[in-house]
């Protein structure tokens, strides 16, 4: 197979990546009502508040997913056909960078957390664009990149779900699509193309369990994340080993050991 070395045009990577954070970036400086909303069904009444950063937050999301088709189509060796799953974790990082943003008041630490989300940002571009071509040389670190910034934003939104008290109503969907969508994205990146539905569905119901169990726990923030991110990596590790077909004992080894180490730090951190 002929090896490849390719990396995003820079005109077209800083322009999307200005664009987006441009608009997190004036936001603290736009204050518009904020609405609410309530559904009331026979058995309980459901409530939304809709503010301008929410709004921002999701139209910055649609940006960056079909920014970032935009991007890899630009790929000289795309695959035949360039799937739109390339699109959904540039669109759930830069959704999962306004949630704290959102939350944070505007000062240093607002600052510094804007630009940690810009590196992201950039760096989730970049590995899209590498991973379209499974022949590019820097496809397996893409991979493995990409699979460490699924779990890092799943520990963001974790974290900032428990930190501002979203009602639970709220709190298992968000959780559910996030994890269906990282669990399906890294399972395909590691098969080399093939999506595996089932897996990926499976994997999101057990960790909603765990969530709903933690709902009512004294567990902080770091532990609620923690203790969420334990799982999903030790099932998706699981997933690819029975669909690699390798030996299920030592191939369980490393993700064990990793979920043993999460659990023990969500325990002593986290509470």
């Amino acid at each position: 197979m002929e090896e490849h070395n390719h990396l995003p045009e820079i005109n077209q990577l800083s322009v999307l990546s200005s664009t987006i954070l441009l608009a997190y970036a004036l936001t603290p400086f736009i204050n518009i009502s904020v609405a609410d909303f309530s559904i009331n069904l026979p058995f309980g009444v459901f409530s939304f508040t809709i503010n301008f950063l929410t709004i921002v937050s999701i139209l910055v999301a649609a940006l960056a997913g079909f920014g970032a088709d935009w991007l890899v189509h630009s790929h000289p060796h795309p695959q035949q056909q360039v799937p739109i799953q390339h699109c959904l974790l540039p669109a759930m990082t830069a959704w999962v960078i306004g949630i704290p943003l959102n939350t944070l008041s505007y000062g240093t630490g607002w600052w510094i957390l804007f630009a940690m989300g810009a590196a992201l940002l950039v760096l989730v571009f970049v590995a899209e664009y590498i991973a379209v071509d499974f022949s590019d040389t820097r496809f397996g670190p893409a991979v493995g990149g990409l699979s460490a910034l699924s779990m890092a934003l799943f520990l963001i939104l974790a974290i900032t779900i428990r930190a501002v008290g979203t009602r639970l109503y709220l709190a298992l969907p968000a959780i559910a699509i996030l994890i269906f969508l990282i669990s399906l994205r890294t399972l395909y990146l590691r098969s080399s193309g093939q999506w595996n539905w089932v897996a990926a569905l499976g994997i999101s119901m057990a960790t909603v369990q765990i969530a709903l169990c933690l709902q009512y726990l004294p567990v902080g923030p770091l532990g609620y994340g923690l203790y969420l991110v334990a799982p999903v990596y030790g099932l998706i590790s699981l997933a690819i080993t029975l669909e690699e077909g390798r030996p299920l004992r030592p191939a369980l080894v490393e993700p064990a050991v990793i979920m043993v180490l999460l659990v023990l730090l969500a325990f002593l951190f986290g509470g």
